[in-house]
């Protein structure tokens, strides 16, 4: 999972995570031997115990169907719940909201500082972590070498997404309920690849926050990057670590639609605004009167069970008159 001023923790716990992922602009797994299952779709289900291979390529082995799970990210904590299992979470982040149920649990990351102490004091039997730096290494490592089976996911694309709640689903042994939900996503998906496969792709560039004067965006193969192009347009990306860009990088891609991102966040961030920053007045986008302000930023940024929601308002703004009612 980024920067805004509410945003930045929130990026720094999701992918596209994405979070690119969430909030202020800074930066960014009975029979006598394991069965093993990656990351791929259509996962089958396989009895406990259980070997499983996350998105950092790390293998862990569950020896029950968990019933206490750690989240330490939004997007893990909503795959979850989509999947029935809500009640099984004995600890999430601070900037968890939805879906509503998870504000009674106990807050084990605060600040996007993960509190350790607190994880093991919750006695998970899966604890569901970031990748990228979003969970440190440091804390991903402190978690296993204490016993604990730490998942790391990390999507960098759509389909990467699908693939992570399928992995969610067979760990938890919730494969049913993922393929469900997952066959929903993919209708919809192909919805949205049918209405814009025949449309101009406008060079896109989605702001995820401007914070003291760096400017964050989807970075270089990321999730985000993914879901912008899959809506219909071409992608500007930015660093694929910090998802920086530089400004004369920005201007020099000449961006024809922009899409602000942080203004879910942030009132003051307005297509006016923007025309009034020192060279964005010579972006295409810009004199052609094409900043769009978005109100979905969460659904947009987050690679969790709403990023089919996300994809259509991404369309919708790229291409509103493909979807005007």
């Amino acid at each position: 999972m980024t920067p805004h001023r509410l945003s930045a923790p929130i990026l720094v716990l999701v992918v596209l995570l994405g979070g690119c992922a969430p909030a202020q602009s800074t930066s960014p797994p009975a029979s006598s031997a394991p069965a093993t299952i990656g990351a791929a779709p259509s996962q089958p289900a396989a009895a406990y115990p259980l070997t499983l291979t996350d998105d950092a390529g790390r293998e862990i082995t569950l020896a029950a169907e968990p019933q206490a799970i750690v989240s330490l990210a939004p997007s893990n904590t909503e795959i979850v719940c989509a999947l029935d299992a809500c009640d099984r979470l004995v600890g999430v982040t601070d900037y968890d909201v939805y879906p509503a149920e998870v504000a009674e649990i106990d807050r084990v990351v605060n600040v996007a500082q993960v509190d350790v102490e607190a994880v093991v004091a919750a006695e998970p039997d899966l604890v569901l972590a970031a990748g990228n730096e979003l969970t440190p290494t440091t804390v991903i490592d402190q978690l296993t070498d204490l016993g604990l089976p730490v998942l790391v996911l990390y999507p960098e694309s759509l389909d990467e997404v699908i693939g992570d709640i399928e992995l969610v689903g067979t760990a938890i042994g919730r494969s049913d309920e993922a393929a469900d939900l997952v066959d929903d996503m993919q209708a919809r998906v192909e919805a949205v690849e049918e209405a814009v496969a025949e449309l101009d792709q406008p060079r896109t560039f989605y702001e995820v926050s401007v914070y003291e004067g760096t400017i964050y965006t989807a970075g270089e193969g990321s999730f985000l990057a993914s879901l912008i192009e899959t809506a219909g347009g071409e992608p500007i990306t930015g660093d694929a670590l910090s998802t920086s860009i530089e400004i004369e990088d920005l201007v020099a891609a000449d961006p024809e639609l922009i899409l602000l991102g942080d203004a879910t966040y942030d009132e003051t961030v307005t297509a006016e605004g923007v025309a009034a920053r020192p060279g964005w007045d010579a972006m295409t986008a810009v004199a052609d009167d094409r900043v769009e302000v978005v109100a979905e930023d969460v659904v947009i940024t987050r690679p969790g069970p709403r990023i089919a929601d996300g994809l259509e308002a991404l369309a919708r703004a790229i291409h509103p008159d493909a979807f005007a009612d």
